[in-house]
């Protein structure tokens, strides 16, 4: 299957970015301490520092001093004569935060962040460390783990810059049916877009639920969970590579066909078969309502969103004989049901300039490629952090200093995002397992949600106009969507095109010209 990808920028804070090109020393150059493969160090233990998100969970242990990080100074530190220190980040403010620690010369020695731009701005002012010559000498184990596919993704005008974790588990958004309504109605479970508005008008003119008002298709704000799933996608007309993969996403406005989906939900809400106070849902906490109560027939979100315990135990309170079945419903003209999948990469990982221990980093992250410790972190030991059913781990302790701050430490684990049993189906079965009782309806949406999959394209250079205007544009990108919904069908057309012409304004078009110019600048340099 071949994968097309696309691009999504997310605009980053304003940096002090003059203040990246002359920090530190030049660890571009491969110390000559001892190679991995020699004594344990002598002297002072060496203290290294490696970022890690605060998340503000209640209960959470101490970020510095709990089971993982213990593990990691017992079997890292002391073999390494050095001392792991862990540097709290609030999730909610990573960049912002980052941008200062590294403008002060004063970020982590294993740094970090989701997103990609800002790793490419640190690079070229010349404020991170190349990695080429570090790995080689002492990242063998780490570059194997990963594989020159996911390193690619932390490739900056050809020079390794930064380490980007592997994304295990790829499936993204899901689509959910009542099962237990469609069999009251005796219908089958659609498979086609119009097939589904059936549904809607039947679950709307007969209530199957029994229910105090009846949501056809749960829907929340644009830019939440209860989306529009791959709606889009199948209205979605021809466009070359390179059209495709320049236009942004979810910014797919002159995409053809995109109009027709708009316009198609517009119908919807007008008929009364979406949420009718979807849009001023800003929270998605009157769809969680409205779920877990049983009032909803068919919605969109996270691929398993309604497997998740914080949702299927209350609806299974509240409404016992609920069933929610993934599906795919939404093909498009070739026959397919084209729909957006994670990239293979996850969080990038790199090393600020002004470290001095910058070996040391790329060998703690070796040593966390090794299939024993990657396991401890993120199931701890058998009996006391986790059981193994029908072959696989389930967590079972989470309370105290075995608390993991995040789905299986992935802020400790930084060379992977996701489940790593160093199997694909057992990755699967894993992510099913943490959905007791629902594991076949798991492994089902897992299994549609990465068929017929496109990706995000990589830009290996930023977009100034993307940086400049993605929050307005991001902004108007809500607002138009919701509006355009809502709008009576007699005004849908005039109001689209002039939205559109606004966005376009206000730079959409700027950013799509800059997507144009670095794509074909990265094409020739593969010539």
């Amino acid at each position: 299957m071949k994968i097309i990808k696309i691009v999504t920028l997310l605009p980053i804070s304003t940096l002090l970015i003059t203040a990246l090109a002359g920090c530190g020393n030049d660890t571009n150059k491969v110390s000559q301490s001892a190679s991995p493969a020699a004594a344990t160090p002598s002297g002072p233990p060496v203290t290294l520092t490696v970022e890690v998100f605060d998340r503000g969970i209640q209960g959470q242990p101490d970020l510095n001093n709990n089971t993982w990080t213990r593990y990691i100074n017992d079997n890292f530190g002391k073999q390494n004569n050095a001392i792991v220190k862990f540097v709290a980040v609030p999730r909610s403010q990573e960049i912002d935060k980052l941008n200062v620690l590294m403008a002060a010369g004063e970020a982590p020695d294993v740094s970090f962040t989701y997103d990609s731009p800002t790793v490419s701005r640190y690079a070229k002012v010349n404020g991170i460390t190349q990695l080429n010559d570090l790995l080689a000498k002492s990242g063998k184990e780490l570059t194997n783990y990963l594989g020159k596919t996911v390193l690619s993704y932390g490739l900056f005008d050809g020079k390794q810059m930064a380490i980007p974790a592997k994304r295990t588990s790829l499936a993204w958004n899901g689509m959910f049916i009542r099962k237990d309504w469609l069999d009251k109605l005796g219908m089958p479970v659609p498979t086609t877009r119009d097939e589904l508005y059936n549904t809607l008008v039947a679950f709307r003119d007969k209530n199957p639920g029994g229910v105090n008002g009846v949501i056809p298709w749960g829907l929340a704000a644009t830019g939440l969970n209860y989306n529009y799933g791959n709606l889009g996608e199948s209205f979605w007309g021809k466009q070359s590579e390179e059209e495709f993969v320049t236009t942004p996403v979810p910014f797919s406005w002159l995409r053809p066909g995109n109009k027709d989906a708009l316009k198609f939900l517009n119908k919807l809400y007008n008929e009364k078969l979406i949420s009718p106070d979807f849009a001023l849902d800003k929270t998605a906490k009157q769809a969680d309502a409205d779920l877990t109560n049983g009032k909803i027939g068919f919605f969109s979100a996270n691929w398993d969103y309604p497997l998740r315990q914080n949702i299927s135990q209350p609806l299974k309170a509240n409404v016992p004989t609920a069933n929610y079945v993934p599906i795919d419903t939404f093909k498009n003209s070739e026959g397919k049901y084209k729909k957006i999948a994670y990239n293979e990469n996850g969080v990038n990982v790199f090393i600020p300039k002004s470290s001095k221990n910058a070996e040391l980093a790329i060998k703690y992250l070796n040593w966390m490629s090794d299939p024993k410790n990657l396991f401890f972190l993120q199931y701890g030991q058998e009996g006391v952090n986790h059981k193994i059913v029908n072959g696989i781990p389930q967590v079972i302790n989470q309370t105290g200093d075995n608390m993991q701050i995040s789905y299986l430490n992935l802020d400790y684990t930084l060379v992977v995002n996701g489940v790593e049993l160093g199997d694909p189906q057992k990755n699967v079965k894993a992510l099913a397992a943490s959905a007791p009782g629902l594991e076949n309806a798991a492994e089902e949406s897992y299994k549609i949600n990465t068929t017929d999959t496109y990706t995000n394209f990589f830009f290996d250079t930023p977009n100034e106009s993307n940086i400049k205007f993605g929050k307005t544009l991001g902004d108007m990108n809500k607002l138009m969507t919701d509006k355009l919904i809502v709008c009576k069908p007699t005004e849908f057309d005039a109001l689209y095109d002039k939205l559109v012409a606004e966005f376009q304004a206000a730079g959409g078009q700027a950013v799509v010209d800059e997507n144009v110019k670095i794509y074909k600048a990265m094409q020739a340099n593969k010539k």
